[in-house]
């Protein structure tokens, strides 16, 4: 049947919903958090265990997250492109001269 929908479509398709759904949202509970970030909820919640990633718990239990501070926590400790390296010791070496 070329008409069929498999398992699989509709999980990617779920995984694409989900993903327009949390991109208009700021505020995240832990399960949105790990869908957002493709991390588990039990390593989430190790990392909030031990301060490691930015998270608010207004009321002492419930976990929630920032979603524009996820992504500043996601995208810290950039790696430099074998270009961007070259480009820095070229312009150190220039510029010892």
């Amino acid at each position: 049947m070329a008409n069929a929908i498999t398992l699989q479509d509709i999980s990617s398709r779920l995984d694409v919903l989900t993903a327009a759904i949390l991109s208009n949202k700021n505020v995240l509970n832990i399960d949105e958090a790990a869908a957002f970030t493709g991390m588990t909820v039990s390593y989430l919640y190790k990392l909030t265990s031990t301060q490691e990633i930015p998270h608010y718990k207004p009321r002492g239990k419930m976990l929630y997250f920032d979603r524009a501070e996820l992504e500043s926590w996601l995208l810290q400790r950039r790696i430099k492109t074998t270009e961007e390296i070259n480009t820095a010791a070229m312009n150190h070496v220039g510029g010892a001269k």
